[in-house]
């Protein structure tokens, strides 16, 4: 709609939105929630519109024809207002008004107030160019480090303490990069460990040679080697991160990725003032392997993390150490912020916070979100969220914190918070920083509340919509469980036994001797059988904490290296559902490789009959890690359309190591385009 236009196109589809409106008219009959109802006519129509229609398309003339209320006026406003105002042709000007609202549509009262805050947050009067979504190998860059890995003494708590760390840094250095680029980095590794490095939420389209995870994707760079990862980042905008793929490693092996829009392209929200990263992260006063092998070696949980860090710094909240490097972030009252906010932590969730600031979510693991406006974010390991804040608080000192989300009952955990602080320029506050109000470390009903309301922004140029015909489907169990002791020494875990993790009732062995990708590539037998069933051995009542110690069967789970295969372009569905085996909790689970769509998330059992209506098949949100509610299931699907070893694991680094993994096998799919390529030169051999 150019400004000032109130003629209605006769060659775009609005008989699809008539029908739509209809159908959601029929929804609202049928008690179907009504803030969803425009959401889900503005969702599928726009899918028919090519970006020429919106400059022929009135959209309040429209409105006013079929006097259609609020709520579906509104969230047809945030929807359309949106995408109408990143389509117009190049050098036009879209325009809208309160005052056009209320005049053709007669609107009034609390409705066009509702109205006025939708347009004022979508405030538009751009001169912007129309979003090409082809290529533009010109416009793509190659991006090339260094990554120096190497001991280093640091101080936190009051303690010097010998980590290993990329560049001298703790986080390690910030990689940023344009959609499209090519990233290449260069790995020594002078520590005395073994080391691989994984790019946390990288397609790795054709370079899963790249992909990081230990004996999955490659043999470990050995202690004086190293090895150069390469790939192309392709589609994705927004906060992914790097971190170690070895052991414990990523306790201090980390950093973020940061992908920015290619040239000539915009953010789909206002442009913020400035953008900041902050890296949630943990401590121990100990060598973190040291800490990760004794408890391996015991069959105990290891020891807790001493302290949760701010980008590398506990900050000034905990009273064993009082810190002067807590991290500051300095604010220009009444600007906005991008926040790109990166849980690192090795076992811990967080919930992060701002003293008397609201954030509005536009991000989650570098795909775009609808505006989700919340005082409080929920991070599992591995999750990121970007977010802007508006510096529209009194001049002064506010905290920034991230305090634990723990969800396993009888569980000890640090229940310390780690905090930075908001500083307002020229504020001459004297007194502490003002605090949040921290919720509670169980509160999941804020928790879920957060997670299961994020969707995805349909009309960013990197959505695709859901696949509807499922190809292949699975039924995941996943939880705790025990090995047998097998030691000369007592293992002090439950029952003298070992702790151990399962999914399907299989605990995942990593191969040793060969890479599980360099087995596929080279037809290598003996190293993993394609067996990992579709569904559990025994059905039985998963979440009923009177099962939490059976050991009839279900706590003891078999040490294998079974992997399930795909073949080229399956559209696979997951059901993660959660077991009370010694104890329910929330897992964060992360599928390396791919995106998927969250389409439910639930407490309990899952129903096949009841759950598959809650289904969001419109605007789910994307994602690679979702944490799957504790004592409940969640719901995913993607398209498996990238070929190699992808490595589905909980991110709840103390499970991985017991076993809580699996291997997604993708086959080849018969074109140059779609087949894995054979390893680089360097990979590192075992």
């Amino acid at each position: 709609m150019r400004a000032g236009s109130s003629r209605m196109a006769s060659d775009i589809n609005i008989n699809l939105y008539n029908s739509l409106f209809e159908d959601a008219t029929k929804r609202q009959r049928t008690s179907a929630p009504t803030s969803e109802l425009g959401q889900y006519m503005a969702t599928n129509f726009l899918i028919t519109l090519r970006p020429e229609d919106f400059t022929n398309f009135d959209i309040l003339a429209w409105w006013k024809e079929r006097e259609i209320q609020f709520p579906i006026l509104s969230a047809m406003a945030r929807d359309l207002l949106t995408v109408q105002a990143s389509t117009v042709a190049s050098e036009s000007t879209f325009s809208i008004s309160v005052d056009r609202v209320q005049h053709e549509t007669s609107l009034e009262g609390p409705i066009l107030e509702d109205v006025e805050e939708t347009i004022a947050r979508e405030e538009v009067d751009l001169r912007i160019s129309p979003p090409n979504t082809e290529l533009d190998e010109a416009s793509a860059d190659t991006v090339e480090t260094s990554f120096d890995v190497q001991n280093l003494t640091v101080n936190r708590l009051c303690q010097n303490i010998v980590i290993t760390a990329v560049n001298g840094s703790l986080p390690g250095p910030t990689i940023t990069a344009k959609e499209g680029d090519t990233v290449i980095a260069h790995v020594f590794n002078r520590s005395p460990y073994n080391l691989t490095i994984h790019w946390h939420g990288v397609f790795q389209r054709l370079t899963p040679w790249a992909d990081g995870p230990v004996f999955i994707t490659q043999c470990p760079i050995r202690p004086g080697g190293n090895y150069t990862y390469m790939f192309n980042l392709t589609g994705q905008e927004g906060t992914l991160w790097w971190h170690a793929h070895v052991q414990w490693l990523r306790a201090t092996v980390y950093g973020a990725l940061v992908i920015l829009p290619r040239d000539g392209q915009n953010y789909p929200f206002v442009n913020p003032y400035l953008e900041d990263t902050i890296l949630l992260g943990e401590w121990w006063n100990a060598n973190v392997i040291d800490v990760e092998n004794t408890a391996l070696a015991s069959g105990a949980a290891p020891v807790d993390a001493d302290a949760y860090t701010f980008n590398g710094w506990p900050g000034d909240l905990f009273n064993t150490c009082v810190s002067t490097n807590t991290y500051r972030l300095n604010v220009e009252p009444g600007r906005t912020y991008l926040l790109r906010i990166i849980n690192a932590a090795l076992n811990t969730q967080f919930f992060f916070k701002i003293a008397n600031h609201s954030m509005t979510v536009v991000g989650a693991d570098a795909a775009y979100t609808n505006p989700y406006q919340t005082d409080v974010l929920v991070l599992g390991p591995g999750q990121t969220h970007d977010v802007l804040m508006t510096a529209n608080q009194s001049p002064g000192l506010y905290y920034m914190t991230a305090s634990p989300y723990a969800t396993a009952a009888g569980v000890t955990f640090n229940g310390n918070t780690t905090s930075g602080i908001i500083a307002y320029q020229n504020s001459t506050q004297t007194t502490p920083p003002i605090l949040p109000v921290i919720p509670a470390s169980n509160d999941t009903v804020t928790a879920f509340a957060f997670s299961s309301n994020l969707t995805s922004l349909v009309t960013s140029r990197f959505w695709s919509p859901v696949p509807l015909t499922v190809d292949e489907n699975m039924f995941i169990t996943m939880g705790l469980g025990l090995s047998p002791c097998n030691s000369t020494t007592n293992c002090t875990g439950i029952f003298g036994q070992r702790l151990s993790a399962s999914m399907n009732n299989r605990s995942f062995v990593l191969p040793s001797q060969v890479s599980l990708l360099e087995a596929v590539f080279r037809n290598i037998s003996g190293v993993y059988t394609t067996d990992f069933p579709d569904t559990p051995p025994l059905i039985f009542d998963y979440t009923n904490a009177n099962n939490s110690f059976d050991q009839s069967g279900l706590l003891f789970a078999p040490k294998l290296t079974s992997v399930r295969r795909f073949k080229y372009n399956a559209t696979v569905q997951v059901v993660f559902q959660n077991t009370a085996l010694i104890g329910v909790e929330n897992h964060p689970m992360h599928l390396h490789g791919f995106n998927f769509y969250v389409l439910a998330q639930g407490f309990g059992n899952y129903n096949s009959t009841t759950d598959t209506q809650k289904f969001n098949l419109v605007n789910p949100q994307e994602r690679n890690t979702i944490g799957v509610p504790v004592g409940g299931w969640a719901v995913i699907r993607f398209r498996a359309d990238n070929p190699g070893a992808w490595y589905t694991h909980c991110h709840l680094d103390v499970h991985l190591s017991w076993g809580l993994g699996m291997v997604l096998l993708v086959d080849n799919g018969g074109t140059p385009e779609s087949t894995l390529p054979p390893p680089p030169a360097d990979l590192p051999q075992c």
